[in-house]
C-alpha cells in the first residue's frame, strides 16, 4: 500500500495495520480489513490524530459517518474538533422521520437514510468512511446532505481502491485518504 502522504511516518504503521485478506467476501476481492488497524492502539490513534489535525480549524460543524465503519472513526474525530456526529444509515435503521438517498450498486440499488433536522442548512460537514471503492455511498451522503442546505466541506477515507475510479464519481468534492491500495 502506498500513502498519499510519504512525508509522514505514521502512515506506513497505518497501512501496514490493515489486513488484506484475498477472496473476500467473494473470489477476485481483496478485502481491505480494518480491524486489525483497531487492534493497534497506536496505528488507530495516529488515524484518529491524522484526521484530527488536518480538519480542527476548519470550521466544520458536522461529521457524517457513513455506516458502518464510518461510525469508527467519525464519533472520536467529531469530539476533538467539537463537531456533532451524525450517522447516515441502511434504511429502516433510524427511529423517527427520515430522509433517504438510493444510490446504484453493482447489482441493483440501496438507500441511505438520515434523521429530519438532524442538520441545518448552512452548516458545513465532513464525510467519513473507512474505504473509497466506486464512490457510491459517498456520493449518496454528498447528495443527501446538500438537499437540506449543508456544505460537503471534504470526503475522508482511511483507505482508497484507486483502480475503481471512485474518486471520479465525487465530482468537485475533494477527498483526503490515508492509505491507497496497489
Amino acid at each position: 500500500m502506498a500513502s498519499q502522504d510519504e512525508q509522514d511516518p505514521r502512515i506506513s504503521k497505518i497501512s501496514s495495520a490493515i489486513r488484506v485478506i484475498p477472496n473476500f467476501p467473494k473470489p477476485g476481492i481483496m478485502f481491505q480489513d480494518i480491524t486489525t488497524l483497531l487492534l493497534d492502539t497506536k496505528a488507530f490513534r495516529d488515524t484518529i490524530d491524522l484526521f484530527v489535525e488536518r480538519y480542527r480549524g476548519k470550521d466544520i460543524s458536522v461529521v457524517a459517518g457513513i455506516e458502518a465503519r464510518g461510525f469508527i472513526f467519525g464519533p472520536p474525530i467529531a469530539l476533538a474538533i467539537g463537531a456533532k456526529f451524525v450517522p447516515m444509515r441502511k434504511p429502516n435503521k433510524l427511529p423517527g422521520e427520515v430522509i433517504s438517498e438510493e444510490y446504484s450498486l453493482e447489482y441493483g440499488t440501496d438507500k441511505m437514510e438520515m434523521h429530519v433536522g438532524a442538520v441545518q442548512a448552512g452548516e458545513r460537514a465532513l464525510i467519513i468512511d473507512d474505504l473509497i471503492a466506486t464512490g457510491g455511498t459517498l456520493c449518496a451522503a454528498i447528495r443527501l446532505l446538500e438537499r437540506v442546505g449543508v456544505h460537503v466541506v471534504e470526503c475522508a477515507c482511511v483507505i482508497e481502491l484507486p483502480e475503481l475510479k471512485g474518486r471520479e464519481r465525487l465530482g468537485d468534492k475533494p477527498l483526503f485518504v490515508l492509505v491507497s491500495s496497489t
